[in-house]
């Protein structure tokens, strides 16, 4: 079915900011993608709760698949062209979040968290690249806490795999530019979603909360609010940059 709407593929979509964001672009004018790695039941919520807009035309399906590994991705790919025809626009949510000091740090959590933090973004865009035209939008997410002063115990991996992502944006931005495909990165704060508060108490979520300036912590759609930006003909001049998403958490 041909269709004038864009194509958008949200990695990690079933729940937390992915969720938001694949909901927020399809109000935009995408027909989505939610692709999800194990959680099926989730995922078909994510694509009701999407074509529950009632938006005419609007088209949305789960894709299930690990983006670290390369047959998934080709399959994510082919999959998305057969149903859509196009691939305008990709967010790379999905991520392995890791608390872990330097002592407890093992081999295997290096592994995973470069595997799906960094291993899994640039080989699923290698993968994606020859499908998108001019206008296209690739779009990452970092952490403020590649920024932040004060950077809580236990982050170091995580935030070195962040790092990554953000040194990826810079230099394919200038490498795919001349293709007029943009490239940035969305970095949020401290988001409350499961993800974010598992393994925490209570009283370090109050800090993170008075931490910051509003007095709360971020929600998913606030992210998908920059993501909104960043994927919308207004930012066609925006190419290479990262935008902090934190309320002031990092300045």
């Amino acid at each position: 079915m041909s269709s004038t709407r864009r194509v958008a593929i949200v990695t990690g979509s079933s729940r937390g900011i992915g969720r938001a964001i694949a909901l927020r672009l399809a109000k935009d004018g995408h027909d989505i993608v939610v692709n999800y790695q194990s959680n099926a039941a989730k995922a078909q919520e994510a694509v009701n709760d999407i074509l529950a807009l009632n938006q005419p035309g609007l088209r949305a399906i789960a894709i299930q698949g690990d983006v670290g590994i390369l047959a998934d991705g080709k399959r994510i790919v082919d999959e998305t062209l057969q149903h859509f025809g196009r691939i305008d626009t990709v967010v790379f949510n999905a991520a392995w979040i890791v608390y872990q000091s330097i002592e407890d740090l093992t081999e295997e959590s290096y592994e995973e968290a470069f595997r799906t933090n960094v291993k899994a973004p640039m080989f699923f865009t290698k993968q994606v690249i020859p499908h998108l035209k001019a206008g296209s939008k690739l779009i990452y997410l970092s952490t403020s806490l590649t920024t932040a002063t004060t950077v809580p115990p236990n982050y170091f991996l995580y935030t070195a795999t962040k790092g990554a992502i953000e040194q990826m944006v810079r230099t394919l931005s200038k490498d795919l530019g001349r293709r007029g495909i943009n490239v940035n990165a969305v970095s949020p704060g401290p988001t409350d979603t499961d993800g974010f508060r598992s393994g925490k108490t209570e009283e370090q979520i109050k800090l993170f909360t008075q931490s910051n300036p509003f007095g709360r912590l971020g929600q998913p759609e606030d992210i998908a609010g920059a993501v909104s930006f960043i994927a919308s003909e207004s930012a066609g001049w925006v190419n290479g940059q990262v935008l902090r998403v934190n309320g002031g958490f990092a300045v």
